[in-house]
């Protein structure tokens, strides 16, 4: 019987590795743009055709690298940043375990020009697959330039999972934007198919901020506020957004010794800072920097590198805690507080006298030693009446609950009794109860089918602006608009190019009526890019339900007879369950039962 287990061949071996390492041009750009950076460059320029498929290139004015060691770089585990694994806890570099050139050469072409500034001739190398087709010598000017061309060409099924160059074109801007970030002391250009799209010059963090996110009449760094936290244990600066700039899809971004991360558990100690400072459904912008010694962190254990374990997460998560609430009260964003004084609250007028609150007090037995054994009767006295300590929850395990019964909507006839409640619900009985239905999301459900079958059918009806609106917008922002353009043309938007960031709005969608278009596009523009997914049924339909909702019965609208019962009769007609496909509640019933129990 023959042996079944094998060696794998290197170019198989780093075709698996680069399954991990380079998921989509995206992460090729980062890891090609971090090693520039490692290099000591002060301009990099990235350049992409096709959303990167078939060209993704990284020029650099870094040190550059010998004939050898440019031959040396696209071996497997062949690295200049360790030298043993102990170094692994003292790294200051972006890139340390020598995979990503081996991963990237294996799925695409690859020609790399480098030149040391000791040498007077560069070094041209060219591999496919994982063979090296040609190296010789070049004039070339110092630095590094490598071009990645038809990534994934010999994975096919890997290929084939690429979207469209709009959404890569979309990820490659935010792996951009995340370096960026972090390094405003580095000149970056992005050219996308011949066309700049991003210049982003030396400046300083808050200046770099704005280059990136700006874009508007309006500075975006003017609604960011100072942070900072200087601790033997780790140092946090940066800036996190006024609560008032809150939205449900800001800038959130964590780095750590010049690294991007994502890290929920700090995430949540920026929202308990903000605790009762936010809207709704909002959260805030933020971009905290950590800067904390190499072997307080691993950042070695995602291939991705954006998930990084910290040694002592509580107290960091206390410190950037206490920065932040710090920072908002700073600036008169939270109230301050005096703990050092009696708190004296005023009572209203007709009381007699104000009351004063002390300060607590506790109870402390000076004669207690925490190391002197006590004796058997007092073990048995601070052993009893524990229970009365003991305060059982009043939660009490079930069975699983059934699920929700959903309720449609009786028929409405002329004679069905309606009424509008608060100028949000309208009431009406039903043979179950009570039937409370939410007159802005029942609108926005029948608007929301409306669009859907437009944009199916690829009509829609739109009405000219008198004043055109102009619209500014991130890199980011400008690249979602772009791929979603052609189907807003379809839902009546007409839109022409003003500037690389602007667009000219001179027709809106008739339902729209005097809803603001600019903040419209910006909500559907956030929407699709919330919904994370390539799909593009998935971005048409969470952009179609934002439209939905903003065309829809404002709330605290009077209705008459006839326009509820109008509502009623357009929702049972297009709407058939309970929920909108954000999740909220249209209507719900309000059970006899539940009723006879309030008597």
């Amino acid at each position: 019987m023959s042996d079944i287990i094998h060696l794998l061949p290197d170019n198989v071996a780093n075709q698996i590795a680069a399954g991990e390492v380079i998921q989509r041009p995206a992460s090729c750009l980062k890891e090609l743009v971090e090693n520039s950076l490692d290099a000591g460059a002060t301009h990099i320029r990235v350049l992409v055709r096709d959303g990167g498929r078939t060209l993704l290139q990284v020029i650099d004015d870094g040190k550059g690298m010998s004939p050898t060691d440019a031959r040396m770089a696209f071996e497997r585990h062949a690295t200049s940043k360790i030298q043993q694994a102990s170094d692994l806890f003292q790294l200051r570099t972006m890139g340390f375990r020598g995979e990503a050139l081996a991963s990237i050469c294996a799925v695409a072409h690859v020609e790399v020009t480098t030149r040391r500034p000791e040498d007077e001739m560069g070094t041209r190398l060219e591999i496919a697959g994982s063979d090296v087709m040609a190296q010789e010598v070049v004039q070339c000017p110092v630095g590094t330039n490598i071009r990645v061309k038809n990534l994934f060409y010999n994975v096919p099924a890997r290929r084939r999972f690429l979207k469209t160059d709009q959404t890569e074109m979309r990820n490659i801007q935010t792996e951009y934007n995340r370096i960026a970030l972090v390094y405003p002391g580095v000149q970056f250009t992005l050219v996308n198919n011949d066309e700049i799209i991003s210049e982003l010059p030396i400046s300083s963090m808050k200046q770099r901020i704005e280059n990136v996110f700006g874009h508007t009449s309006k500075p975006f760094t003017s609604q960011l506020v100072d942070v900072s936290a200087n601790t033997e244990l780790v140092n946090i600066y940066g800036f996190v957004g006024k609560p008032e700039m809150a939205t449900k899809n800001s800038h959130q971004y964590f780095f750590v010794n010049g690294r991007f991360m994502r890290h929920p558990y700090f995430h949540k100690a920026i929202l308990t800072a903000y605790s009762g400072l936010l809207a709704a459904e909002t959260v805030p912008s933020y971009f905290i920097y950590f800067d904390i010694q190499p072997d307080a962190i691993d950042v070695n254990i995602h291939p991705t590198k954006t998930e990084i374990k910290f040694a002592d997460e509580q107290a960091i998560f206390q410190i950037l805690l206490a920065a932040v609430r710090e920072s908002l009260g700073k600036f008169n964003i939270t109230p301050s507080l005096d703990f050092t004084s009696e708190t004296r609250i005023e009572m209203p007028q007709t009381s007699p006298k104000p009351t004063t609150i002390a300060m607590p007090r506790l109870q402390v037995d000076p004669s207690y030693n925490p190391f002197k054994k006590p004796s058997s009767h007092q073990q048995q006295s601070a052993a009893t009446g524990w229970e009365k300590l003991y305060v059982p929850s009043s939660y009490e395990p079930t069975s699983e609950p059934a699920p929700q019964q959903l309720f449609t909507l009786p028929s409405i006839t002329d004679t069905t009794p309606l009424m509008q409640w608060q100028n949000k619900y309208i009431v009406l009985p039903t043979e179950q109860g009570l039937m409370l239905v939410h007159q802005h999301r029942a609108h926005t459900a029948v608007l929301y089918k409306e669009l859907l079958s437009q944009l199916k059918e690829r009509k829609g009806i739109s009405q000219s602006l008198l004043f055109p609106e102009v619209i500014e917008l991130s890199n980011a922002d400008m690249t979602t608009l772009q791929s979603l353009q052609s189907d807003l043309q379809v839902m009546g938007f007409a839109l022409e190019q003003l500037s690389p960031n602007a667009y000219t709005i001179t027709a809106v969608p008739m339902q729209l009526g005097q809803v603001n278009p600019i903040d419209t596009l910006l909500q559907v523009i956030h929407q699709v890019q919330d919904t994370g997914s390539n799909v593009a049924l998935q971005w048409q339909e969470a952009m179609t339900l934002t439209l939905a909702d903003k065309m829809a019965i404002p709330l605290g609208k009077s209705l008459t007879d006839m326009e509820m019962r109008d509502l009623l009769i357009r929702f049972n007609e297009n709407y058939s369950v309970q929920y909108l496909n954000n999740g909220q509640t249209i209507f719900t019933i309000l059970t006899l039962d539940e009723v006879q129990k309030r008597f």
